[in-house]
């Protein structure tokens, strides 16, 4: 396991420690949680971001794969 120093605010510490008091974790594990989280977010909405692109084309994706490999 890596280890990170990361600055957080006044707030974002005082949160984090009530957290970490209500649920009777470390504070290194809620973190760990919250960026698995935050990854897993994004990795879904930048898959979501092409899916479907091209459904307003009336275009064969086949038949323009060929007409560019032809060039």
């Amino acid at each position: 396991m890596k280890r990170i120093l990361v600055d957080l605010s006044n707030m974002q510490f005082e949160a984090l420690a009530r957290l970490a008091e209500i649920e009777r974790r470390p504070r290194a594990a809620i973190i760990r949680d919250a960026i698995d989280a935050y990854i897993s977010e994004r990795k879904a909405r930048v898959g979501s971001d092409v899916f479907g692109l091209w459904k307003s084309r009336n275009t064969d994706g086949l038949e323009y794969q060929r007409e560019l490999r032809s060039e």
